[in-house]
C-alpha cells in the first residue's frame, strides 16, 4: 500500500526535476531567439514566472530589433498574469513611453489602468491607488478617444469612482459617529463640521452619485446636532440653517424612509427658530 501512496509522489518529484532542468537550460542559452521563443511558449502555457525570468533577461538584447515591441509588452503581460499588478503597470507605461505608436501602445495604455485597477484596495482603505487607476483609463481614452476597448475603460471608471465616493461617505460618517469627540479636533473646528465639509464636497464633485441621499442625511443630521451643542450666540442662525436643510431633504427625497426623521427635527427646529424653545 505504501508503494501505491509513494510512487505518485516520486514520478512528480522526478517530472518537476526535469522540468526545472529544462528551464535552466534554457535560461543559461546563449541563443536570445530561442530564449524568446520559449518565453513565448510558457507565456502560452500558464507559467508566467518561468516566462518572466527569460523575458526578463532577453528584453534588452532584443532592443532594435523586430521584436524588441513585442518583448517588452509580453513581459508586461507575464507579470499581469502573474498577479504582480505594480510591476504589470510599470512595464506597461515603460511600453507605451518606448513606442508612443507602437503596435500594443493602445493595449498597453489600457493595461496601465487596468493593472493598477486590479491592485485598488477596499473603500476603507486610502484611495490613492483608485485614483491613480482611473487617471490612467482617463489618459487611456484621451489618448485613444475610438479605443476598442472604451466600454470597458468607461465602466471600469465608474466602479472606481463609487470605490472613491464610498470612501468619502464612510469619512463623513466616521465624523458624524464622532460627534461631540474632540480629541481629533485640532484646528478648533467640530467633527459635525467635518462631516458637512466632506459630504458637501463629495456631492459637488460626484452629483450623480448612487450615495446622494446618504450625503444629505449626514448633512441634515449633522447641522442638526452642531445646532443642538452650540453655544447660545450661534443656535439661531445654526437652527435656521438645519431648518433650510430639513425643507430641502423633504423636496428632494419625499419618499425617503428617514422623512420622518427630517419632520422631527424640523419641528424642532421650528421651535426655537420661532422663539417657543427647544
Amino acid at each position: 500500500m505504501k508503494k501505491i501512496v509513494i510512487m505518485p509522489v516520486v514520478i512528480m518529484a522526478l517530472l518537476f526535476t526535469s522540468c526545472a532542468r529544462e528551464f535552466s537550460k534554457v535560461y543559461k542559452s546563449d541563443n536570445i531567439d530561442f530564449k524568446y521563443e520559449q518565453a513565448k511558449e510558457y507565456y502560452a502555457r500558464g507559467k508566467y514566472q518561468q516566462a518572466i525570468a527569460l523575458l526578463q533577461s532577453v528584453v534588452t538584447p532584443l532592443k532594435g530589433r523586430d521584436n524588441a515591441e513585442e518583448s517588452l509588452f509580453l513581459l508586461g503581460m507575464a507579470q499581469y498574469g502573474a498577479k504582480d499588478y505594480e510591476t504589470a503597470s510599470e512595464y506597461f507605461r515603460k511600453y507605451v513611453t518606448s513606442y508612443p505608436r507602437g503596435k500594443y501602445a493602445e493595449l498597453s495604455q489600457f493595461y496601465v489602468g487596468q493593472s493598477l485597477y486590479m491592485g485598488t484596495p477596499e473603500p476603507r482603505l486610502d484611495q490613492t491607488p483608485t485614483m491613480a487607476a482611473l487617471a490612467a483609463f482617463q489618459s487611456y481614452l484621451d489618448l485613444f478617444p475610438d479605443a476598442s476597448m472604451k466600454e470597458e475603460a468607461q465602466r471600469k471608471m465608474m466602479i472606481l469612482q463609487d470605490k472613491i465616493v464610498k470612501k468619502e461617505y464612510l469619512s463623513a460618517k466616521l465624523y458624524y459617529n464622532l460627534g461631540s469627540y474632540f480629541g481629533n479636533c485640532t484646528n478648533g473646528g467640530s467633527n459635525y463640521e467635518a462631516c458637512i465639509i466632506t459630504a458637501r464636497n463629495a456631492l459637488n464633485d460626484y452629483p450623480y452619485s448612487d450615495l446622494r441621499e446618504e450625503f444629505s442625511l449626514l448633512i441634515l443630521k449633522s447641522k442638526f446636532e452642531l445646532a443642538k451643542q452650540s453655544v447660545e450666540e450661534k443656535k439661531l442662525d445654526r437652527f435656521r440653517d438645519a431648518e433650510d436643510e430639513c425643507y430641502g431633504f423633504i423636496n428632494e427625497y419625499p419618499d425617503s424612509k428617514e422623512r420622518n426623521t427630517a419632520e422631527r427635527y424640523l419641528e424642532v427646529c421650528k421651535r426655537y427658530t420661532s422663539g417657543k424653545g427647544d
